[in-house]
């Protein structure tokens, strides 16, 4: 059940009606962890190799670290301060061991020759990587005394197990939320419009723009060899374009299902593209992990205590803030992939934002209000770094390949190398015609709807964009069309829905609904 299928279009209205009309406040939050529990088990892996316990393996292990977190919530609490660092670590270190496990394990048991003799595949627990994160946040800032620990079970595991995020994020704070599922919530109109407008926003940029973008993309990446420079090119910007709204899409779907509850949730992406530097970019995408990261690894190592390391701790009492940099962006590499190429994209963030910082220092900060054709410079070199990137991060996602392979370090760079072959605009033409019908139909009049298609919904995601960065100065998304004229914002609307299921009928699955990019994070 995913956010763009049919099932889930009846589902999450039913479970807000139920929660905000039926239930005394006594019950909701129980309800809340029961629907949760229905949509994590309608996402169980499925497959030959999963089958009978083995799909039950995700839920309990959801289950247990709700159980795990909780305790240990009210156990640091319960402890005196000299001795939280030492139950906090504990913890951390069970989490986080769970969470290597079940990242680096199939790929273990891919390398060792005996292994798949003897050992038995581990099926992926969907958001792990998330609701892990969530919850070493909530014991780091209880042991911290930022907050209370959750007394109720009930409110903290439907916390960490909420349907709305438990897919792809975004990685909340138990401090916003919590307070949130103690009160009372019940209908509110304005919640609801605000809610149906983000999940139209949303939905628009996963079908009709992410989806669309993909059935390009998938097909020259699936014979790297066969194409030249400008279609691996523009293969590899399509798929720059389609992770953006793809992840914006589910985020957007994401607030609004916690909307419809009454619930605020963070936003994740604010426009990233129109920033001019990796520092600001970073503080645009994926919201979320970049606050997390610099909250709970960034100031920790800045204010750690070297001197006690050995050997190391004889020369140098503080991490360097460009040391820890570079942690931060390395970390956050290992934690989008457990392949080689996703280690490469987390040093090049790493390489992109020390020296940022290094420029900084040699040549000070930039001037905030630089002409505009320097802004535009800026943002373009920041956008072709990041693209550049990309290549490896498909690869490390395996676009274009069968389910279940996987691509390497040399299908990257055979990317990069080919960019600078086959500049011909026949064969450029040639080539993206020969994947826009592979990808759609093998049909001549269907490939050019798909061209016309994809023409008309970048053009209003990017204007959607436009509008919010420029005339909204990144206020939350919904504004966009909240503030236009009546006749502007219903137009728009329309479009939103027409544009959808345009988008729906392409991918030939109506409401099957495909995964999210980051849903195996």
């Amino acid at each position: 059940m995913s956010f763009q299928n049919l099932s889930y279009l009846a589902f999450a209205p039913l479970v807000a009606f139920v929660y905000l009309k039926l239930l005394p406040r006594h019950w909701q939050n129980h309800f809340l962890l029961a629907a949760s529990l229905v949509f994590y088990w309608c996402n169980r892996p499925t497959g030959s190799d999963f089958s009978g316990l083995w799909q039950a393996l995700p839920i309990a292990l959801l289950a247990a670290s709700c159980v795990f977190v909780w305790r240990m919530g009210l156990s640091l609490q319960a402890a005196p301060p000299e001795k939280r660092g030492r139950k906090l670590a504990a913890a951390m270190i069970v989490l986080l061991a769970v969470l290597a496990v079940f990242k680096y394990f199939n790929l273990a048991l891919a390398v060792l020759p005996f292994a798949p003799g003897v050992l038995h595949r581990l099926p992926f627990p969907l958001g792990i990587s998330f609701y892990t994160f969530a919850a070493l946040s909530y014991l780091i800032d209880v042991s911290r005394g930022d907050m209370p620990a959750e007394k109720r079970f009930v409110n903290l595991a439907a916390f960490l197990s909420f349907f709305g995020t438990i897919t792809a994020g975004p990685i909340c704070r138990a401090q916003k939320v919590l307070p949130q599922l103690n009160e009372e919530h019940r209908f509110d109109a304005a919640c609801i419009v605000r809610a149906l407008q983000l999940f139209a926003l949303g939905f628009f940029k996963k079908v009709a723009v992410a989806d669309v973008l993909m059935m390009y993309v998938s097909q020259v990446f699936a014979d790297i060899p066969g194409h030249g420079g400008p279609a691996l090119l523009a293969a590899t910007l399509g798929y720059t374009f389609y992770l953006y709204f793809d992840f914006v899409g589910y985020s957007q779907m994401a607030r609004a299902s916690a909307l419809l509850l009454g619930l605020e949730i963070p936003e994740n992406f604010k426009t990233p593209f129109f920033a001019t530097n990796f520092s600001g970019f970073w503080s645009r995408w994926h919201i979320s992990l970049s606050s997390w990261l610099q909250d709970y690894l960034f100031t920790t190592l800045v204010w750690a205590d070297a001197s006690r390391l050995p050997l190391l701790g004889r020369k140098i009492t503080r991490f360097s803030p460009v040391f820890c940099v570079f942690c931060v962006f390395f970390v956050s590499g290992f934690w989008h992939g457990n392949t080689l190429p996703f280690v490469i994209w987390g040093l090049l963030q790493a390489a992109y934002r020390v020296g940022e910082e290094l420029l900084h220092q040699k040549l000070g900060k930039p001037k905030k209000k630089a002409p505009a054709h320097q802004q535009w410079a800026k943002r373009l070199g920041v956008f072709l770094l990041w693209n550049f990137s990309m290549v490896f991060f498909a690869m490390g996602s395996a676009i274009g390949q069968p389910e279940g392979e996987s691509y390497g370090v040399g299908q990257a760079f055979a990317i990069l190398k080919g960019w600078f072959a086959g500049w011909s605009p026949a064969r450029f033409a040639s080539e993206s015609w020969q994947a826009i019908l592979g990808g759609f139909y093998n049909n001549t009049l269907m490939g050019a709807a798909w061209l016309v298609m994809l023409a008309c919904t970048l053009a209003l995601a990017f204007w959607l964009d436009w509008q919010r960065n420029f005339q909204f100065k990144n206020k939350s998304e919904e504004l966009v069309l909240t503030a236009q004229k009546p006749a502007v914002r219903w137009a728009l609307y329309y479009a939103l829905v027409l544009f959808s299921f345009a988008g729906l009928i392409m991918q030939n699955g109506g409401f099957a609904g495909g995964s999210f990019a980051y849903g195996g994070f």
